[in-house]
Formats: C-alpha cells, sequence, structure tokens
C-alpha cells in the first residue's frame, strides 16, 4: 500500500490509545501483519534516529507515540496546576495488586497490614484496578487485578514487564526525603513464585496519566 508508513503514523499521531497491529490492519482494511510490522519498525528506527521530544512504543498491547520520560517534568509543568494526585498509599497497595494480581481484598491487607478499602475505590476510580470477578470462598470476595491504563501508564508492554514495587510506589514527583521514606514492600515478599505476567500515609504524589 501506497505511503503505509505514514498513514500507519498519523493513526498513532490521532489515536488516544495504544492501537494493536490488528486494530491497525482492520483500519487500513489489509490482511498483511507484517507490512503493518514493517512500517511500525521503520517508525521506531526513524524516531531513534532523529531523536527529538517523542518516540514509538509498544505498551499495554499496542503502540503509541509517547514523549520521552527525559521531557515529562516540562510537560507536567504545562499540565499544572490542575495534576492528578494519587496517595502514597494507593500507589502502594497498587504496587501490592500488581505483583500478586489476582488478589482479594483481605490478601492485600494482609500484606499491607491496614485497611485498604478507600485506597481500592480511589484505584477503581482512576481506572487502574478492575473487578474480575468473586473468588468461590466464604464470602465471595472480589478479585482485583490491573488495568490497561496501568500498563499504559508505567510504559509496559505487559505484565512481564512490571516495575519493581519501589519504582510503582515512588512513581511521580517526590522530594528527596520522601524518596528516603519506607515504601512500598520488598520484592522478596512481594513477588509470586509462579509470576507472569503502618497506617495509610496522607501525602500524595502528583500521578498525570495525560503525560504520553
Amino acid at each position: 500500500m501506497q505511503d503505509l508508513k505514514h498513514i500507519v503514523e498519523s493513526l498513532l499521531f490521532a489515536a488516544e490509545e495504544p492501537l494493536s497491529i490488528a486494530k491497525l490492519r482492520d483500519i487500513v482494511e489489509t490482511t498483511d501483519s507484517k507490512a503493518i510490522r514493517d512500517a511500525l519498525a521503520d517508525l521506531v528506527e526513524e524516531y531513534d534516529r532523529r531523536g527529538g521530544g517523542f518516540w514509538l512504543r509498544e505498551v499495554a498491547g499496542g503502540w503509541q507515540i509517547r514523549s520521552r520520560p527525559e521531557y515529562h517534568e516540562w510537560i507536567k509543568r504545562m499540565l499544572q496546576p490542575s495534576p492528578q494526585r494519587i496517595s502514597r498509599a494507593a500507589l502502594e497497595t497498587l504496587a501490592v495488586i500488581a505483583y500478586k494480581q489476582p488478589i482479594i481484598r483481605a490478601d492485600i491487607e494482609y500484606i499491607r497490614g491496614v485497611d485498604c478499602g478507600g485506597v481500592l475505590r480511589q484505584l477503581m476510580e482512576r481506572k487502574l484496578i478492575r473487578v474480575l470477578g468473586r473468588k468461590e470462598i466464604a464470602g465471595r470476595p472480589l478479585i482485583y487485578a490491573t488495568t490497561k491504563l496501568f500498563l499504559e501508564m508505567f510504559d509496559l508492554k505487559d505484565l512481564n514487564d512490571l516495575p519493581t514495587p519501589k519504582e510503582i510506589a515512588e512513581y511521580g514527583s517526590m522530594t528527596e526525603e520522601e524518596q528516603r521514606e519506607p515504601s512500598a514492600p520488598t520484592p522478596d515478599n512481594m513477588r509470586n513464585d509462579n509470576q507472569s505476567s503502618s497506617p495509610d500515609s496522607e501525602s500524595e504524589t502528583d500521578v498525570d496519566p495525560n503525560i504520553t
């Protein structure tokens, strides 16, 4: 197809979320997945060679044009004074869910040692976690897991590319003093053996999902 690379680039530029190869294939009305992959590979190489303020990344099962991390501070300045805020307690809870999912509330609270009802609601409102269903035990508690938006926020291809729990808990702008404070549980006591994929603090961390 003529100018397929430029067509794919324009679609990625206009999209508000990552586009999968299947989605791109449907939009351009082709069955040639290899041609789409080749176009993406050419764009990745072109952006890397050129440098600049953005690059093409494979995240959350798709492809997205994103600003480079070294320029996020400037973008945050532009978006102030109203960034979305997520408490440190919520970020620590998110780290637990990310590494132990699927997981029920009782297990989250056992790991963190505090009630997590409020932070679970906050994470649900931010669309960073979702309910998979109910566990077939007494009380049939809800089962939680992370969402596609979580992958997008942390620039991850999939759950196999997870950052450390400490990186999740410290995500965003924090002072040096905050970074020295105890944060999320360490990887040793959080990772599943078969991984595949203190009271709640009132301090908050700026997190802006609009930065891509």
